[in-house]
């Protein structure tokens, strides 16, 4: 179980939030406004950046990430940008998890030629295929519809890890289920 206790981090002198204690749950959605720490709160738990006061315990050591931007290789296809986490890059598990995120007829195209939500859902294919012990996701449904939204949301719960997302909507939020923090 993942807990934080009076996490504080600044930017430059900047605080982006002090304060900040909650225990996770198998899923814990996280929202608020823009600019009050949501990804920086991610970054944190994923071990990524350092809290400048308080503590993180109980973070297992192999998170998943998808970031809140797609970060593709743009020289490699759908297929080889998953398998590039993977040992041996194993293109057939690669396959396999973009069929799951119903990119079948995609996976030897490269990223300029995959539209914005196809592109996340290479990420996120990328992010699954990886196998972490958590799998942590930044804006993880933008560009999808509603209807391509709850067939990722189903897909994100089959993984039985657990989750912890920054979302915007309160759909999303239904979606995913859990419990919420609220940032700012």
């Amino acid at each position: 179980m993942i807990q934080i206790e009076n996490l504080r981090f600044s930017y430059g002198g900047n605080e982006i939030f002090s304060g900040v204690s909650h225990t996770f749950g198998p899923v814990t959605c996280i929202t608020g406004p823009s600019g009050c720490g949501k990804t920086t709160l991610l970054r944190l738990v994923a071990g990524l950046e350092e809290p400048q006061g308080g503590k993180i315990g109980g973070a297992p050591a192999r998170p998943a990430v998808l970031f809140q931007e797609d970060r593709l290789l743009p020289w490699l296809t759908a297929r080889q940008n998953v398998a590039a986490v993977l040992p041996g890059a194993d293109r057939g598990a690669a396959a396999d998890w973009l069929r799951k995120t119903e990119l079948a007829d995609f996976m030897d195209v490269l990223p300029e030629n995959l539209s914005g939500g196809q592109k996340r859902r290479v990420a996120l294919a990328r992010a699954l295929c990886y196998g972490g012990d958590l799998l942590i996701l930044d804006e993880n449904f933008k560009g999808f519809d509603p209807a391509l939204t709850k067939r990722m949301a189903a897909l994100i719960l089959a993984q039985e890890i657990p989750v912890i997302a920054a979302v915007h909507s309160p759909e999303e939020m239904a979606l995913l289920g859990g419990d919420v923090l609220r940032l700012g």
